[in-house]
Parts: C-alpha cells; sequence; structure tokens
C-alpha cells in the first residue's frame, strides 16, 4: 500500500459538472474541495463545499491549498483568478479562460491556431453594422461576446433592419455577427492535455439541439469517413496553439462531405460527453481530473453504441401545486419507473429545484449495437418531455 498523500482537487464553481467531476475523482484516491455561493450546490454532496463567493479571500485560501484548481464554468471572476495566481496550478489557465469566455477573441484565436469558422465580424459600435451582413453572406446569427449559453444572448438577422434591431434587443453590448451555416449534423469532441505536453482525446459525439439547448448526445456519430480525423487535428492544433492544461471541448458543424467548422469552445467537460460515463472505459470527467493533475492519460471513447437524453425543466405547474422554483426534482412529470425498467438506461439527477429551462438530470442509454441503440432511444425520448 503505497503511503502518499492523496491529492486534493479544488474546483471553482459547486454544480452537475462540479458534482460529476468529484465523483470521478474519488475513486483515483483524490479529495475534492468546491467553492460555490450556492447553499444547495449539488457538488455538496459529494466534495468538501466552501459555502462563500467566488472571491471569498478564505474560500480562496482553501483553493489554493489544494494540488490543483480547475473550473466547471468560464466566466470565473478576474479577482479570482488574480488571487490564486502564484499559489496554485490553475487548469484551464486564465489567459485561456480570458479567450474562451468571449466570443470574438475565442473566434480569432481558433482562426490563429489554424482551426476553421464560419465568416464573422466583430461589432463593438454602431459603424461597424455597416456592410457587416454583407460581409457573412448576408443571413447570420448576432450573439453577444460575453455571457449567453444555451441559445441565449443570440438573434438570427437577415437584413440589415434585423441586424441593427437585433443589436438594440441585446443591449447595444458587444457581439460577433457570424454567418448562416448550413449544415448536416453538430458534432463534438473533447480533448485533453497535461503541463508536460501529453495529449488524449475522447470521442466524437452527434449533437441534437431544441430550443438552444442540448436535447440529444450519441456515440458514435453517423459521419462520413475522416470527419474524426479531422476533428482531432484541430482539437490538437487548437490545445497545443492556446498551451492548454486540463480539458477543452470543441463543438462543430459537420459541413457536407465532412468538413468541420468549429462553432463553439468550452474549456471543460461538456453536457455531450455525459454519455462517456456508462459507455464502459473512462468518462469524460475522469479525463479532465487526470488531465489537471498530471496522471497517467490516455483516449477516452465508450466501448459500446450510447446516447444521452438531457431532463430540463418544462414550463407549467408542478404537479403539487407548489411554485417550479420551489418544487423538488421529482415534482416534473416524468415516469422514471419506466425510464428505469429500459433496458441500457442509467438516470442520473442534479439535485436542483424545478426550474422551466433548467438543465435538471440527464439519462444515459448503452446498448450491444446501433440499430438497438437508435430503437431505444425512440422510446427513451418519448418518456422525457
Amino acid at each position: 500500500m503505497s503511503d502518499q498523500p492523496a491529492a486534493t482537487l479544488g474546483i471553482l464553481g459547486g454544480g452537475q459538472l462540479a458534482q460529476m467531476l468529484a465523483l470521478a475523482a474519488l475513486p483515483l484516491g483524490v479529495q475534492v474541495r468546491v467553492l460555490e455561493p450556492d447553499a444547495a450546490a449539488p457538488a455538496r454532496l459529494c466534495a468538501e463545499h466552501l459555502h462563500a463567493p467566488y472571491t471569498d479571500p478564505a474560500g480562496l485560501d482553501a483553493l489554493a491549498a489544494c494540488d490543483a484548481v480547475t473550473l466547471e464554468f468560464e466566466n470565473v471572476p478576474v479577482e479570482s483568478l488574480d488571487a490564486l495566481r502564484g499559489r496554485v496550478p490553475v487548469r484551464p489557465g486564465a489567459e485561456l479562460l480570458a479567450r474562451s469566455k468571449h466570443r470574438a477573441r475565442e473566434k480569432t484565436a481558433l482562426r490563429e491556431a489554424g482551426a476553421h469558422t464560419a465568416p464573422f465580424v466583430v461589432i463593438e459600435q454602431e459603424a461597424d453594422l455597416d456592410r457587416a451582413l454583407e460581409r457573412v453572406g448576408g443571413r447570420g446569427i448576432l450573439k453577444t461576446s460575453e455571457l449567453g449559453y444555451d441559445g441565449k444572448g443570440q438573434v438570427r438577422v437577415a437584413s440589415d433592419a434585423e441586424l441593427r434591431e437585433g443589436w438594440a434587443e441585446l443591449g447595444q453590448v458587444a457581439c460577433i455577427l457570424e454567418g448562416f451555416v448550413t449544415f448536416e449534423r453538430e458534432v463534438s469532441l473533447a480533448v485533453a492535455r497535461t503541463a508536460d505536453g501529453r495529449l488524449a482525446f475522447g470521442p466524437l459525439v452527434e449533437n441534437v439541439h431544441r430550443g438552444g439547448i442540448l436535447r440529444t448526445s450519441v456515440y458514435p456519430a453517423a459521419v462520413p469517413d475522416g470527419t474524426e480525423t479531422r476533428a482531432r487535428e484541430m482539437a490538437r492544433a487548437v490545445a497545443e496553439g492556446w498551451g492548454l492544461e486540463g480539458l477543452l471541448t470543441l463543438e462543430f458543424f459537420q459541413l457536407a462531405g465532412g468538413d468541420l467548422l468549429v462553432n463553439e469552445v468550452a474549456p471543460r467537460v461538456h453536457n455531450s460527453g455525459h454519455l462517456t460515463q456508462d459507455g464502459g472505459g473512462v468518462s469524460q470527467f475522469e479525463a479532465q481530473v487526470r488531465a489537471v493533475l498530471g496522471l497517467p492519460l490516455a483516449d477516452w471513447s465508450p466501448l459500446l453504441p450510447c446516447a444521452m437524453v438531457n431532463y430540463v425543466g418544462v414550463e407549467g405547474a408542478a404537479p403539487d401545486g407548489a411554485p417550479l422554483d420551489g418544487a423538488p426534482i421529482d415534482c416534473a412529470p416524468i415516469d422514471w419507473a419506466a425510464i428505469d425498467a429500459l433496458p441500457g438506461t442509467h438516470i442520473h439527477l442534479y439535485h436542483k429545484a424545478h426550474r422551466p429551462g433548467r438543465k435538471l438530470g440527464h439519462v444515459n442509454l448503452v446498448a450491444p449495437d446501433l440499430p438497438t441503440l437508435h430503437q431505444r432511444l425512440a422510446q427513451l425520448e418519448q418518456l422525457i418531455p
């Protein structure tokens, strides 16, 4: 038995991603400490919960005492990163976070690393609107440069009038106008990199969104030959060009023929990678823990076909009449017994209060072959509104 002391991993954020990171870290002998202001943080159930603001000096001191710090969301306060700088490795680092949380900087840096993106124009003042739509092909999506996720903070535009109205609707803040892309499917792939430069890749996953929120992910993705190789090449270029330490997920548009455009980047585990929890092999969560702490690292992919369906809060009153924000998770009209009885299902609930549009959990599905997977997935989607 080794007498080496257990490593301690700090996490900025205590939501469901931190919860799943902690659950993956524990079997590796890694203790987890999360800094999160929400008293009902999901990660409190399996990690030491520092219940304080992200900028709390005592909380940051406790994170600085860890072997390394990672994160579950991009919009970490700059003050938090400044307080940790030089005291503990933060992976990914502040420079990469600053790039990935700002769409205009992100798209520019992706191009500089050799990745392909949709055409875009940076909008920072009214004069930038002139001929902007023409420069991206006549149709586009106007997105705020900062904040905004799951379809928030963006407007589709197809005329100069709509562009100006959209910019006003978004508060005339810094934005990026991306050209509208006709694509066959959306796919994603994660890459992990250690501080000493070791690289590993996750699976190429096919994604379907509904209302701007991820609905389903399926592995393997139904893509043309060579698509995964191209995705890995771009992921490698970005990881090495940006000096990644930790895990980074790239979302792509797959065009006809298999060409890829990077749509968005997340410097962390991603919703589309949740299916790696139950498909066999290493999960994305274990991969991030390993990369951040410099543990042995290898490519991770499910051993069997698998899928994920998100469980998102729906509109309407809870069955018991309680206000939606205060209703417990089991008040949603879901037949969990039927889901649990469906062969190959694995339920993951986040222990969060029900709220319309809020991610409350997901169900992973594993099958021996693709036809069986798709048959069961159709059944599962009927059971989750």
